[in-house]
Protein backbone atom coordinates (compact mmCIF):
# COMPACT_ATOMS: atom_id res chain seq x y z
CA UNK A 1 0.00 0.00 0.00
CA UNK A 2 1.16 3.61 -1.23
CA UNK A 3 1.29 6.27 1.41
CA UNK A 4 1.58 10.08 0.84
CA UNK A 5 1.69 12.21 3.84
CA UNK A 6 0.16 15.10 3.10
CA UNK A 7 0.77 18.86 5.07
CA UNK A 8 -0.70 18.50 8.70
CA UNK A 9 0.07 14.95 9.18
CA UNK A 10 -2.85 14.36 6.70
CA UNK A 11 -2.72 11.15 4.78
CA UNK A 12 -3.53 11.94 0.85
CA UNK A 13 -3.20 9.53 -2.28
CA UNK A 14 -4.02 6.65 -0.33
CA UNK A 15 -4.39 3.44 -3.40
CA UNK A 16 -5.38 0.86 -0.53
CA UNK A 17 -9.14 0.89 -0.57
CA UNK A 18 -9.40 -0.36 2.81
CA UNK A 19 -7.76 -0.51 6.58
CA UNK A 20 -6.22 -3.81 8.38
CA UNK A 21 -9.58 -5.16 10.18
CA UNK A 22 -8.77 -5.04 13.84
CA UNK A 23 -7.57 -8.87 14.95
CA UNK A 24 -5.69 -9.00 11.30
CA UNK A 25 -2.58 -9.38 10.57
CA UNK A 26 -0.61 -5.72 10.16
CA UNK A 27 -4.17 -4.60 11.77
CA UNK A 28 -3.78 -0.92 13.16
CA UNK A 29 -3.81 -1.44 16.60
CA UNK A 30 -2.12 0.55 18.79
CA UNK A 31 -2.62 3.39 16.26
CA UNK A 32 -2.03 6.59 18.00
CA UNK A 33 1.38 5.70 19.45
CA UNK A 34 3.15 5.65 16.50
CA UNK A 35 4.54 7.94 13.77
CA UNK A 36 2.07 6.30 11.26
CA UNK A 37 -0.60 6.78 13.36
CA UNK A 38 -2.29 9.80 11.49
CA UNK A 39 -2.83 7.71 8.13
CA UNK A 40 -4.96 5.21 9.80
CA UNK A 41 -7.19 8.22 12.00
CA UNK A 42 -7.42 9.72 8.59
CA UNK A 43 -9.43 6.04 7.29
CA UNK A 44 -11.36 6.32 10.43
CA UNK A 45 -12.47 9.58 10.00
CA UNK A 46 -12.90 9.00 6.26
CA UNK A 47 -15.31 5.97 7.37
CA UNK A 48 -17.48 7.68 9.67
CA UNK A 49 -17.74 10.97 7.46
CA UNK A 50 -18.65 8.25 4.52
CA UNK A 51 -22.14 7.25 6.92
CA UNK A 52 -22.51 10.72 8.05
CA UNK A 53 -22.70 12.07 4.50
CA UNK A 54 -25.42 9.16 3.48
CA UNK A 55 -27.47 9.92 6.12
CA UNK A 56 -26.63 6.68 8.12
CA UNK A 57 -25.91 8.73 10.89
CA UNK A 58 -28.06 11.62 10.63
CA UNK A 59 -28.01 14.87 13.01
CA UNK A 60 -28.89 13.57 16.60
CA UNK A 61 -28.08 9.83 15.95
CA UNK A 62 -26.26 7.64 18.67
CA UNK A 63 -23.27 5.99 17.37
CA UNK A 64 -23.54 1.89 18.34
CA UNK A 65 -21.08 1.11 20.75
CA UNK A 66 -17.14 1.38 20.38
CA UNK A 67 -16.74 -2.41 19.82
CA UNK A 68 -20.03 -2.70 17.45
CA UNK A 69 -19.00 0.48 15.50
CA UNK A 70 -15.06 -0.62 15.44
CA UNK A 71 -16.07 -4.37 13.97
CA UNK A 72 -18.43 -2.70 11.45
CA UNK A 73 -16.17 -0.11 10.05
CA UNK A 74 -13.00 -2.59 9.85
CA UNK A 75 -11.04 -0.74 12.87
CA UNK A 76 -9.21 -1.27 15.93
CA UNK A 77 -10.86 0.55 18.36
CA UNK A 78 -7.69 2.56 19.65
CA UNK A 79 -8.49 4.42 15.91
CA UNK A 80 -12.02 4.88 16.38
CA UNK A 81 -11.16 6.52 19.35
CA UNK A 82 -8.84 9.16 17.59
CA UNK A 83 -11.39 9.35 15.13
CA UNK A 84 -14.18 10.30 17.68
CA UNK A 85 -12.06 12.05 19.25
CA UNK A 86 -10.99 14.61 15.97
CA UNK A 87 -14.52 14.82 14.86
CA UNK A 88 -15.75 15.80 17.98
CA UNK A 89 -13.43 18.77 18.00
CA UNK A 90 -14.48 19.36 14.22
CA UNK A 91 -18.07 19.71 16.17
CA UNK A 92 -19.57 16.87 14.04
CA UNK A 93 -19.88 14.52 17.02
CA UNK A 94 -21.23 15.28 20.57
CA UNK A 95 -19.38 12.69 23.10
CA UNK A 96 -21.72 12.44 26.11
CA UNK A 97 -20.02 10.70 29.24
CA UNK A 98 -21.58 7.72 30.41
CA UNK A 99 -24.57 8.23 27.77
CA UNK A 100 -22.31 7.71 24.39
CA UNK A 101 -21.42 9.30 21.32
CA UNK A 102 -24.66 10.77 19.03
CA UNK A 103 -24.19 13.05 15.79
CA UNK A 104 -24.82 16.48 16.54
CA UNK A 105 -28.14 18.09 15.64
CA UNK A 106 -26.80 21.24 13.18
CA UNK A 107 -28.66 20.79 9.99
CA UNK A 108 -27.20 18.29 7.48
CA UNK A 109 -25.84 20.89 5.23
CA UNK A 110 -24.05 22.71 8.26
CA UNK A 111 -23.26 19.39 9.35
CA UNK A 112 -21.26 18.19 6.14
CA UNK A 113 -19.95 22.24 5.48
CA UNK A 114 -18.01 21.80 9.30
CA UNK A 115 -16.77 18.27 8.41
CA UNK A 116 -15.33 19.56 5.09
CA UNK A 117 -13.52 22.86 6.56
CA UNK A 118 -12.49 20.71 9.29
CA UNK A 119 -10.65 18.52 7.33
CA UNK A 120 -9.26 20.92 4.96
CA UNK A 121 -8.08 23.42 7.32
CA UNK A 122 -6.49 20.73 9.63
CA UNK A 123 -4.04 20.16 6.34
CA UNK A 124 -3.65 24.38 6.17
CA UNK A 125 -0.09 24.64 6.82
CA UNK A 126 0.16 28.53 6.80
CA UNK A 127 -3.11 29.01 8.57
CA UNK A 128 -0.94 29.06 11.92
CA UNK A 129 1.21 32.08 10.62
CA UNK A 130 -1.88 33.59 9.40
CA UNK A 131 -3.56 33.68 12.76
CA UNK A 132 -0.13 34.94 14.35
CA UNK A 133 -0.28 37.97 12.01
CA UNK A 134 -3.72 38.78 12.77
CA UNK A 135 -2.41 38.42 16.34
CA UNK A 136 0.34 40.62 15.76
CA UNK A 137 -1.56 43.44 13.43
CA UNK A 138 -5.23 43.75 14.62
CA UNK A 139 -4.99 44.60 18.24
CA UNK A 140 -2.24 47.51 17.21
CA UNK A 141 -4.27 48.69 14.33
CA UNK A 142 -7.66 48.62 16.85
CA UNK A 143 -5.42 50.83 19.61
CA UNK A 144 -3.99 53.47 16.71
CA UNK A 145 -8.01 53.54 15.51
CA UNK A 146 -8.79 54.90 18.71
CA UNK A 147 -6.68 58.11 18.32
CA UNK A 148 -8.04 58.58 14.99
CA UNK A 149 -11.78 57.70 15.23
CA UNK A 150 -14.40 60.31 14.17
CA UNK A 151 -17.99 59.83 15.87
CA UNK A 152 -19.45 58.95 12.36
CA UNK A 153 -17.07 55.90 12.07
CA UNK A 154 -18.19 55.14 15.52
CA UNK A 155 -21.78 55.25 15.07
CA UNK A 156 -21.46 53.21 11.84
CA UNK A 157 -19.56 50.74 13.80
CA UNK A 158 -22.94 50.54 16.40
CA UNK A 159 -25.01 50.29 13.76
CA UNK A 160 -23.04 47.15 12.32
CA UNK A 161 -23.10 45.08 15.40
CA UNK A 162 -26.50 45.46 16.09
CA UNK A 163 -26.79 44.20 12.43
CA UNK A 164 -24.76 41.19 13.29
CA UNK A 165 -27.36 40.51 16.41
CA UNK A 166 -29.58 39.12 14.09
CA UNK A 167 -28.13 37.09 11.98
CA UNK A 168 -27.99 33.21 11.58
CA UNK A 169 -26.56 32.64 9.01
CA UNK A 170 -22.49 31.45 9.90
CA UNK A 171 -20.83 33.10 6.80
CA UNK A 172 -23.17 35.86 6.52
CA UNK A 173 -22.39 36.53 10.63
CA UNK A 174 -18.27 36.21 9.07
CA UNK A 175 -18.86 38.68 6.26
CA UNK A 176 -19.92 40.95 8.55
CA UNK A 177 -17.20 40.34 11.17
CA UNK A 178 -14.88 41.14 8.30
CA UNK A 179 -16.39 44.32 7.52
CA UNK A 180 -16.73 45.17 11.53
CA UNK A 181 -12.55 45.06 11.65
CA UNK A 182 -12.14 46.67 8.28
CA UNK A 183 -13.43 49.56 9.37
CA UNK A 184 -11.89 50.06 12.48
CA UNK A 185 -8.55 49.35 10.39
CA UNK A 186 -9.91 52.14 7.77
CA UNK A 187 -10.27 54.33 10.91
CA UNK A 188 -6.64 54.91 10.70
CA UNK A 189 -6.13 56.22 7.77
CA UNK A 190 -3.56 53.84 6.71
CA UNK A 191 -3.89 52.08 3.83
CA UNK A 192 -0.49 50.28 3.92
CA UNK A 193 -1.97 48.44 7.34
CA UNK A 194 -5.13 48.05 5.43
CA UNK A 195 -3.97 46.08 3.18
CA UNK A 196 -2.00 44.32 5.73
CA UNK A 197 -4.64 43.32 7.62
CA UNK A 198 -7.08 42.87 5.05
CA UNK A 199 -5.29 39.98 3.56
CA UNK A 200 -4.66 37.91 6.66
CA UNK A 201 -8.29 38.38 7.70
CA UNK A 202 -9.31 37.05 4.18
CA UNK A 203 -6.82 34.15 4.75
CA UNK A 204 -8.47 33.50 7.67
CA UNK A 205 -11.90 33.65 7.07
CA UNK A 206 -12.77 30.12 6.02
CA UNK A 207 -11.66 28.65 9.71
CA UNK A 208 -13.69 31.40 11.33
CA UNK A 209 -16.74 30.24 9.47
CA UNK A 210 -15.81 26.52 10.52
CA UNK A 211 -16.13 28.41 14.08
CA UNK A 212 -19.15 29.92 13.51
CA UNK A 213 -20.88 27.01 12.06
CA UNK A 214 -20.47 24.80 15.38
CA UNK A 215 -19.64 27.50 18.26
CA UNK A 216 -23.36 27.59 19.38
CA UNK A 217 -22.47 30.42 21.38
CA UNK A 218 -20.46 32.53 19.15
CA UNK A 219 -22.99 35.11 18.08
CA UNK A 220 -23.34 36.19 22.22
CA UNK A 221 -19.60 35.75 22.41
CA UNK A 222 -19.01 38.03 19.36
CA UNK A 223 -20.88 40.97 20.17
CA UNK A 224 -20.20 40.79 23.51
CA UNK A 225 -15.97 41.30 22.43
CA UNK A 226 -17.45 43.40 19.62
CA UNK A 227 -18.79 46.09 22.24
CA UNK A 228 -16.26 45.65 24.36
CA UNK A 229 -13.79 46.89 21.38
CA UNK A 230 -16.45 49.55 20.22
CA UNK A 231 -16.83 51.01 24.16
CA UNK A 232 -13.11 51.67 24.32
CA UNK A 233 -12.77 53.13 20.65
CA UNK A 234 -15.64 55.16 22.13
CA UNK A 235 -13.50 56.45 24.75
CA UNK A 236 -10.57 56.68 22.61
CA UNK A 237 -8.62 54.69 25.14
CA UNK A 238 -5.92 53.05 23.38
CA UNK A 239 -4.63 50.80 25.99
CA UNK A 240 -7.96 49.34 26.29
CA UNK A 241 -8.78 49.19 22.63
CA UNK A 242 -5.14 46.95 22.37
CA UNK A 243 -6.36 44.92 25.21
CA UNK A 244 -10.04 44.39 23.82
CA UNK A 245 -8.92 43.26 20.60
CA UNK A 246 -6.44 41.17 21.76
CA UNK A 247 -8.66 39.21 23.92
CA UNK A 248 -10.95 38.68 21.05
CA UNK A 249 -8.14 37.64 18.60
CA UNK A 250 -6.28 35.08 21.10
CA UNK A 251 -10.15 33.73 21.97
CA UNK A 252 -10.53 33.09 18.39
CA UNK A 253 -6.80 31.77 17.72
CA UNK A 254 -6.95 30.04 20.47
CA UNK A 255 -10.32 27.97 20.17
CA UNK A 256 -8.63 27.18 16.49
CA UNK A 257 -5.89 25.67 17.05
CA UNK A 258 -7.24 23.28 20.00
CA UNK A 259 -9.47 21.82 17.83
CA UNK A 260 -7.42 21.56 14.79
CA UNK A 261 -4.73 19.87 17.15
CA UNK A 262 -6.96 16.70 17.41
CA UNK A 263 -6.26 16.03 13.54
CA UNK A 264 -2.50 17.26 13.08
CA UNK A 265 -1.27 15.50 16.17
CA UNK A 266 -3.51 13.13 17.11
CA UNK A 267 -1.43 11.84 20.09
CA UNK A 268 -1.70 15.07 22.15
Amino acid sequence: MERRRGPGGILTGMTANRAPAAGENGADEGAGTGAGSGSVVDVAIGRLKRRIETGEFAPGHRLPPESVLAGELELSRPSLREAVRALAMAGVLDVRRGDGTFVTDLRPDRLMSALGSFLDLAQDTALDEMLECRKVLEPGATALAATRIDDAALDALSERIERMRTLHDPAELVREDLAFHADIVAATGNRTLQSLVSTVSNRTARARVWRALVKSDVLAWTHQQHMDIHGALRSRDSLAAFAAASRHVNDVQTWIRDRLSAVRDPSS
